[in-house]
């Protein structure tokens, strides 16, 4: 999921609403509450908001274990701080950690004062950024930023890539978008970035392929349909099993 186009709040409760689905949708799994059906869970039958909710609490065992696992290149934590977070959310005292985790109370503290000037800090620049960046509409200026998956291996200068050079490779290195088709693989990494990210729009998010559904569908796109799936996998985009025998949408 790609936190960069969620509120605050939908990162925090562990869903969002997709108008285009008129739907309610996990962020961790992407499985999907419609709008006026009922979902069972348990020996009871729920509206789509509260049985996504329980869905989140459930299945993914709460949003705090998720988000401090999740979130990709956005995740600098340390395994120290994860630890410190997920013991502050089971709502346990300053004295309690530090008894359970061998350190004194006043290094718990610090680190909770450390973690609140962080939330002030990003708070203070999404509205800066918010300010600075928002323009009329939705429509993209050419010199934007493409939107980079949180799910990249590897952030660096690959990656930044305009709206204008994105349109512009688009073209020059398929031969058809509808349906899609690869001239070549390219060689320059920007390139590969905008061939991948655009084959990846033909994996829908929470569903899971089998090994021949996605060479099939890899092999529409370009011939080489096993290059295609080892640098999605590589790059990031997707993920499989360990054997191979399934693939999905990170």
């Amino acid at each position: 999921m790609d936190y960069g186009k969620l509120t605050v709040e939908e990162i925090r409760q562990g869903y969002h609403f997709d108008g285009d689905k008129s739907a309610y949708v996990c962020n961790y799994c992407g499985r999907v509450f419609e709008e006026g059906q009922v979902f069972p869970m348990g020996d009871r039958y729920y509206a789509p908001e509260r049985a996504v909710r329980m869905h989140t609490e459930t299945e993914h065992e709460g949003s705090l274990s998720q988000l401090i696992e999740s979130g990709g290149k956005s995740n600098t934590l340390t395994d120290t701080q994860k630890t410190l977070l997920e013991l502050f959310g089971q709502g346990m005292s300053d004295g309690e950690i530090a008894s359970k985790l061998g350190i004194s109370a006043s290094t718990v503290r610090h680190q909770k004062f450390t973690f609140r000037e962080k939330a002030k800090q990003a708070k203070y620049y999404l509205a800066l950024y918010e300010e600075a960046f928002s323009t009329q509409g939705s429509k993209r200026k050419a010199d934007d930023i493409v939107d980079i998956p949180n799910t990249v291996t590897m952030m660096d200068d690959r990656y930044v890539i305009t709206e204008k050079e994105r349109a512009r490779m688009l073209k020059s290195e398929f031969e058809s978008l509808e349906p899609l088709r690869l001239r070549h693989y390219p060689l320059k990494a920007k390139r590969q970035v905008v061939v991948l990210s655009e084959i990846a729009k033909l994996l829908e998010f929470g569903k899971k392929y089998s090994e021949a559904e996605t060479r099939e569908m890899l092999k529409a796109v370009y011939s080489d349909y096993s290059l295609l799936r080892r640098y999605l996998v590589d790059y990031g985009f997707m993920d499989r099993t360990k054997d191979g025998s399934e693939y999905w949408l990170r």
